[in-house]
């Protein structure tokens, strides 16, 4: 088997003579140019596994290069090398479709850590080796509107960029979902995803969650703890409701994501990690920028791509196929026959505004397998709302569905208490099936098998 094969641009012969070494010492064969024209030559003539190129060149620059390998060779993954601080153009360079970024002076250990990415990013373009299996049954981005299809293209697409992404939408549309697949699908997807959501973190912890402490370095640290950014290392951490930080842990990410490091509280200097960004909310960041909610630098650095999740109402071609999806699982998940929706029920659906998007239809269907008599979901047990923008009071820190999963825990406790656990007689009392109280039993924990 051949080495892989890396193309390096720079015009400072130093420059270039370092990284040809350091490819070298990794097995990787190299061939270096030292401005655009001669690069262009140079592609046409090997097949390049890795491409590396400055920003600054005498006939050009690195921006323009990166374009023209996208064009041209598509699966190239391409990384910039630019000034030190210079974020500004490295931004510019992963919106145009660059890989990755590497600052000078270059730091070996960061750009042995790039190459080893793109690599395996390039072996699984290669082989045909397949992306990680999902569950489909459990894919809320199923579908065959041409919004959903967008969206599946444009996951294929970020999974091959290590760009920060930042996802949009309304709640529940499914965006970490979204950051799943583009984290599966890429080179990372061997490493761990590492989901965070930033508004359930008190203020006064989220230092310590975020990079690590040191033994001691406050009261209670009987440890050394390791952060979720080092917990996530080699692979994504996924920021959802990253509007909802505080203004001084803004300010440490920023850091964090532009030095590919943190320093962990109490400790004396910084901890290299490489860790992929992809935040998420369902706030409108713009709008926090402008009210001075949210740093303006953070959302430039965050925002280098966003993918915008559109909510089901947008949609509504896919919910026959997302409640299929839905049922399938839920009733795998208590083996039983999976119902049909008659047709009014459904037509039903189709005309509902879903404030809650995917997430309220998979809440809805849950709540039609439990009152279903039959094997047939009619419109009663959907219980779809006349009204969904109608406002309703819900006891303090308890969302909907965990206020209806008390209410209906304390219940059926109840109903088999007084039949000594007899599920048939509990079923008759509380006036539903005994396939009804089957699955309520096993969605709730309370199935003593």
């Amino acid at each position: 088997m051949n080495n892989p094969l890396a193309l390096i641009i720079d015009d400072e012969p130093d420059i270039r003579e370092l990284l040809e070494i350091t490819l070298g010492r990794m097995g990787i064969d190299t061939r270096a140019t030292g401005d655009v024209a001669a690069s262009k030559e140079i592609l046409e003539k090997y097949r390049f596994d890795l491409c590396l190129t400055d920003m600054r060149l005498p006939d050009g620059n690195g921006i323009d290069l990166v374009e023209h390998i996208n064009d041209h060779f598509p699966d190239l993954p391409v990384a910039v090398i630019t000034a030190h601080g210079n974020m500004e153009s490295a931004v510019q360079a992963l919106k145009s479709g660059a890989f990755d970024f590497v600052s000078k002076p270059v730091d070996l250990k960061v750009l042995r850590k790039l190459v080893e990415t793109a690599l395996k990013l390039d072996i699984g373009q290669t082989t045909g080796k397949p992306t990680p299996s999902q569950d489909e049954s459990s894919n809320i981005l199923q579908g065959k509107s041409s919004a959903i299809k967008h969206i599946r293209k444009m996951i294929a697409k970020l999974a091959r960029s290590q760009a920060p992404v930042y996802i949009s939408g309304e709640s529940g549309t499914g965006k970490e979902l979204a950051a799943r697949l583009i984290h599966d699908q890429g080179p990372r997807a061997e490493k761990p995803f590492v989901p965070v959501n930033c508004g359930a973190i008190p203020h006064e912890l989220m230092e310590s969650e975020f990079f690590g402490h040191k033994k001691g370095s406050f009261t209670g640290a009987v440890n050394d703890k390791l952060g979720l950014f080092q917990a996530a290392d080699g692979g994504t951490l996924f920021l959802d409701e990253v509007a909802d930080l505080p203004l001084h842990m803004q300010v440490k990410l920023l850091r964090a994501i532009q030095e590919k490091g943190v320093r962990p509280v109490g400790a004396q200097r910084e901890v290299f990690v490489d860790a992929r960004i992809i935040s998420a909310t369902h706030s409108n960041l713009s709008e926090l920028v402008k009210k001075g909610e949210f740093r303006q630098d953070l959302f430039y650095r965050i925002n280098v791509i966003e993918l915008n999740i559109p909510p089901l109402r947008d949609r509504w071609e896919d919910i026959a196929i997302l409640c299929d999806s839905i049922l399938t699982r839920l009733s795998e998940q208590i083996d039983i026959e999976k119902p049909e929706i008659e047709e009014k029920a459904m037509q039903q659906l189709l005309n509902y505004h879903f404030p809650g998007n995917v997430r309220e239809l998979e809440n809805m269907l849950e709540c039609a397998l439990t009152l279903c008599d039959s094997n047939i979901i009619e419109s009663m047990d959907l219980q779809i709302p006349n009204n969904p923008q109608q406002d309703t009071a819900l006891p303090p820190n308890l969302s909907l569905e965990e206020h209806i999963e008390e209410v209906e825990r304390a219940l059926i406790i109840k109903a088999l208490e007084e039949t000594h656990w007899n599920r048939t007689a509990a079923a008759k009392k509380l006036g539903i099936s005994f396939r009804a109280l089957r699955y309520r039993l096993s969605k709730l924990d309370l199935d003593p098998k």
